[in-house]
């Protein structure tokens, strides 16, 4: 309520209950000064208390018990998750498996077969199997040129392979079920194919 030359008259109401501190400025508990000012520019401090008392610290206490029992529970999951390095083909672990790497172009496929030690047992592409100019970006050119692959790849020794796709072109899945004919059991299938973030300018649309 004002007075007659516009300030504040009297102690008005008291603050609401979370603005009041506590009784004789108890430990923990922190005072900051709220100004309200009135037309004539005298002033009134209200005072609220910031609880870091007890309270808090049995909050922030139950918060990292919380924490530790999440991560407790990821550690027994993590046995699962690594299940699969205790497979084993042909005596082989997961790591050890050799890799198909196929090269899906629009304009033509490359199919490269190489141990986990990047030391090669075959190279085909959809060109050395005797597919020429826009025959070699077809679906078929790609199957043939994977059977071949596979072919080359079983005489030293390979029956288990782990496959890494990387590009958009027509043989993509033909590739894979070209090894597949061609003899090599597929256990995985990784997509490698680079997503740019905004990067090139995009050709030209294309006139038809």
């Amino acid at each position: 309520m004002e007075d007659g030359t516009g300030g504040l008259a009297g102690p008005g109401p008291p603050p609401p209950a979370f603005l009041q501190p506590a009784p004789g400025g108890g430990p923990g508990v922190l005072t900051a000064g709220w100004r309200v000012f009135s037309r004539r520019g005298r002033t009134a401090s209200l005072c609220r208390g910031l609880r870091t008392g007890p309270r808090r610290q049995q909050d922030l206490a139950e918060a990292v018990a919380a924490k530790e029992a999440g991560n407790q529970s990821a550690t027994d999951l993590s046995p699962l998750i690594l299940q699969r390095n205790s497979m084993r083909w042909d005596g082989k672990i997961y790591e050890e498996i050799p890799i198909a790497h196929i090269k899906a172009t629009y304009n033509n496929t490359h199919i490269q077969v190489v141990s986990f030690d990047n030391r090669p047992f075959a190279r085909t592409s959809c060109g050395t199997e005797g597919f020429q100019n826009a025959k070699k970006g077809t679906a078929i050119a790609a199957q043939t040129a994977a059977m071949a692959a596979a072919v080359k790849a079983r005489g030293k020794g390979v029956l288990h392979v782990r496959v890494m796709v990387k590009g958009l072109g027509p043989g993509r899945k033909a590739a894979i079920k070209g090894l597949t004919m061609g003899g090599l059991e597929v256990i995985s299938i990784t997509d490698n194919t680079p997503v740019p973030h905004n990067g090139c300018r995009p050709r030209k649309a294309r006139r038809m």
